[in-house]
Formats: structure tokens, sequence, C-alpha cells
């Protein structure tokens, strides 16, 4: 593993949590695109803010459902090579990788069931 890319927090809108994370926190925005919610195709963001020099960011993110009140991503150098090595350790995934705006994505849980994203840099 290379590296935690990203942790979520969830929020109720965008806008508000950009401005308090940038403006009073002092983040830097990092990303701001429009995304689609993989469970109900609903138009979303996909923002990401973080600390001046950070390398790990947070994700603001509202949530579809309550499964998605939880998660964490996780970025890899080497995607197929991470995502063969997780298979044949028993991991257990949820649906195929696929391929999204911000780069290629698999959800996978660890052994207490929360929800990951595996992601290619």
């Amino acid at each position: 593993m290379s590296h935690l890319e990203l942790v979520t927090i969830i929020v109720a809108d965008y806008d508000p949590a950009i401005a308090f994370f940038v403006d009073i926190l002092g983040f830097e925005l990092v990303e701001d695109s429009p995304s689609v919610s993989t469970n109900t195709g609903q138009p979303k963001r996909w923002v990401v803010v973080r600390p001046p020099n950070a390398r790990t960011g947070i994700l603001l993110a509202r949530a579809d459902n309550a499964t998605q009140l939880a998660a964490v991503f996780l970025r890899v150098d080497d995607f197929a090579a991470q995502y063969a090595r997780m298979r044949a350790a028993g991991v257990t995934f949820v649906g195929e990788p696929r391929e999204e705006p911000y780069g290629r994505v698999v959800v996978f849980q660890d052994l207490c069931g929360n929800r990951w994203d595996l992601l290619s840099t």
C-alpha cells in the first residue's frame, strides 16, 4: 500500500462545508468536480480538501444511503496488482472494478464490514 489517500466526512451540503474547511480552517480545495452517485445515478460532487502540504485529504461527501455513512479511500500505485493480491487473500469486494472520472475504483470490505474504496493513482 502506498498511503491513506482520503478519509470521508459526510456533509449536509457541499458549499458550507467547503467554506468551513477552506475559509475557516485554512485547508486547500484540492478538487471540486461533478460526479454521479454510483447507487442512484443522481448528480453529486467529488470534493476534496486537505491541510496545506498534507498528503491525506478529506472527501466531503453527501451520502446516498446508510451504507455510505462511513467510507475510507485507499489509493495505490499498481491497481491491478493490488486488486489481484487482495482477491487472492480472500478480501470481499462489493462489485467489480470500474472507471470513474477520478480513477479506477472498486469497493471492498474489511474484516468488520466497513467499506473502503481501492483507487488507482
